[in-house]
């Protein structure tokens, strides 16, 4: 049997992250987890680029020019939308989502997904390094591990 598998090895590795400033309590600390998890697996901080953007529906137009670029194995997007009284968050949410998919079916990259989809503050918190985890870390480890997958399949 022939298996191809992830490696958790940053080694080498050149990432792009884009972050969303909005909510940036809980972004920055997405963050944080992200380039934790990429040097405790030997990758180096000057091999990551982060992006700073308004807001999670502005994430795949700067992934987007992140792939087109042909500088980086892979990108991680960043953000947290916490629902407020109107439908606001179902649109955001939405095409964001749809957004960061269509980057990377389109780029061959891949993308990990580290939006937060809350109904309050508290759920972003405690996604965002608290009880939960750190959904940012988990989507950079998707990314180390997909770019060995991706390179197995060449």
């Amino acid at each position: 049997m022939d298996k191809i598998e992830g490696k958790l090895v940053a080694t080498g590795q050149k990432v792009g992250v884009v972050v969303s400033r909005f909510n940036e309590l809980v972004t920055r600390q997405l963050l944080e987890g992200a380039l934790d998890v990429f040097v405790r697996h030997g990758g180096r901080l000057e091999d990551v680029r982060v992006v700073w953007v308004p807001g999670a529906f502005e994430l795949p137009l700067a992934l987007q020019k992140m792939a087109a670029s042909g500088q980086y194995q892979g990108l991680v997007a960043l953000g947290a939308v916490i629902r407020g009284g109107t439908p606001h968050f179902d649109y955001v949410c939405g095409a964001a989502t749809n957004g960061i998919a269509h980057v990377m079916q389109h780029s061959g990259l891949p993308v990990g997904f580290g939006l937060l989809t809350t109904e309050n503050l508290e759920q972003a918190l405690e996604r965002s390094g608290a009880k939960a985890g750190n959904k940012g870390a988990e989507a950079m480890v998707t990314v180390i591990e997909m770019i060995h997958v991706l390179k197995a399949l060449a």
